[in-house]
């Protein structure tokens, strides 16, 4: 079966993205950190990360205390995940296509990833079929109205000027480049509304929603987003 551009895409910069992600402090990432691990909350059962990526996310999810599985659809990005030994297994696997029987893990974490699938719900009913009944699924998204628009210039009380519909499905993709590393995105853009859809159709309700600020300590670029969301945090359960 061919690859999907998504996955394409990911393998072409693989690289890229392990020297973006494992720079401390260089992305977003760092300064919504201890919000992100204060959400999560401390652990002892079983975590899947679907699309890992280096590894971040599911290292942190170690030292809460999780047993963590890290799958990716990209090989060397499960291979650099390996490589820093982000996770206790490891998988090549796609969202939609998980190679695990039906509830096997008490968390599942899909981090910044559903804008990178083509599928989002048949990810979305992947995860929950392995989710155990009590189980959770913790989503992050790049704030849906986030793609939509652009601050008007770099101050930060510029005004955010939406362009184009916020509704919608539309391809993304574009270039950031700060401290001599560059990183090219790219993905898909759909309102809130489409992933709560997708949570529903899978039998899977809300039961948390986040819309983080950073920590401006750590971040003073990211001073506008103190005004606006750039991340979605949802947590989500079977419906009993």
């Amino acid at each position: 079966m061919d690859r999907s551009a998504d996955e394409a895409h990911w393998t072409r910069i693989a690289e890229q993205w392990i020297a973006w992600a494992r720079s401390p402090g260089h992305d977003a990432f760092w300064a919504y950190r201890q919000s992100l691990l204060a959400f999560i909350g401390a652990g002892q059962g079983k975590a899947l990360e679907i699309g890992c990526g280096e590894g971040r996310v599911s290292r942190e999810l170690r030292k809460l205390g999780y047993h963590v599985t890290a799958t990716d659809a990209v090989a060397p990005m499960v291979d650099a995940a390996r490589q820093a030994e982000s996770a206790d297994a490891y998988a090549v696997a796609g969202a939609a296509k998980l190679p695990f029987a039906a509830a096997s893990f008490d968390l599942v974490v899909a981090y910044n990833v559903l804008m990178d699938v083509e599928d989002v719900p048949a990810a979305v009913a992947e995860a929950r079929r392995v989710l155990k009944p009590s189980g959770e699924f913790l989503i992050s998204l790049v704030h849906p109205f986030r793609d939509r628009g652009r601050f008007a210039g770099p101050e930060p009380d510029a005004p955010f000027i939406l362009e184009g519909s916020y509704y919608g499905r539309v391809r993304f993709e574009g270039e950031e480049e700060h401290d001599g590393l560059r990183m090219h995105f790219a993905g898909w853009s759909q309102p809130l509304e489409n992933y709560v859809s997708a949570l529903s159709r899978a039998g899977l309700a809300i039961t948390a929603l986040r819309e983080p600020i950073p920590d401006m300590e750590n971040a003073d670029r990211l001073r506008q987003w103190a005004r606006l969301p750039l991340f979605l945090w949802l947590k989500a359960k079977i419906l009993a």
